[in-house]
Parts: structure tokens; sequence; C-alpha cells
């Protein structure tokens, strides 16, 4: 999908892939609204399909009751995308890139870091702590303490 200047939360134009799964439902839609003969260039639209939405913190209200998840956040989602990539391994100035983010101190904010990232690392550490037992750069695995 092309994002177009001046239509993006920064200003600046990018380009957007998608994964499959969201290929699918892109290609759903415009499977649907061909067959419906509504070819709107909108990717969300009123009720009665012949429209952009007009509020559409009010349609994402209906569509998370509607969907029974609770109050969410439209905006959750860039930060849990942006915690997906970097927790896939895609590089961070990638996922920058992807998101639009323009300085390092704003991504930060949305690559937040919980409990379960702090135990991975514990667990990452341990497995490279074990590899490398027993030689020079590892850990001393047995040795006696002195007396005094």
């Amino acid at each position: 999908a092309t994002l177009e200047v001046g239509e993006t939360k920064n200003g600046e134009g990018r380009i957007a892939y998608f994964d499959e799964e969201l290929k699918e439902i892109i290609q759903h839609q415009w499977a649907s609204r061909k067959q419906n003969q509504k070819m709107l260039t909108f990717v969300f639209y009123n009720r009665k399909g012949d429209d952009q939405i007009k509020r559409f913190d009010k349609s994402w209200k209906k569509a998370c009751q509607d969907a029974g998840i609770g109050s969410r956040l439209f905006h959750d989602l860039r930060r849990t995308t942006i915690r997906n990539m970097v927790r896939a391994g895609i590089l961070e100035k990638v996922a920058m890139e992807i998101s639009g983010h323009k300085s390092r101190s704003v991504f930060e904010r949305y690559n937040i870091v919980n409990g379960d990232d702090l135990k991975e690392a514990a667990y990452k550490q341990e497995r490279y702590l074990q590899s490398v037992a027993g030689t020079n750069s590892g850990t001393i695995v047995n040795f006696e303490r002195k007396k005094g």
C-alpha cells in the first residue's frame, strides 16, 4: 500500500507491505466491493458502504464491542506492532521506517520492555553462559574458595 505524502502521522509518504494474512483480508474486502459494485478508495467506509467513516472513534468502539474484546485504543495497535517487530528480530531501524518514527527517543516510547522480556533475557544469558562454560571467555564452573 502506498501511503502518500501528507497522509501519514509524520507527513512523509512510504510504502507499507502486507503479510499474507492482511493481504488475504484486503483481497477479500476488494472482491466484496467489486461484487457489490462499490469501488471506494477508503479502507474503512461507513455503515452504508457509500462513503468514508466520519467518526472513526465511534466505529472503532463498535468494532471492539462486536468482536467481544472490550475497550481498546486503536493507537495500541501501533505499540503492539512495534513490540512484535522488535521481538521477531526485525532491525530497529527497519521497524522505525515501517512505523514512521523519525527519532530513536519516540520509537523507544513504543518499544516497551515488560516482565516477559526480562525473563527471556535471563534465559538467553543462561543459555549463552552454558554454551561457553569451561572456555576462557566463559564462566568458571567449579572453583574453590580461599579460606581466610
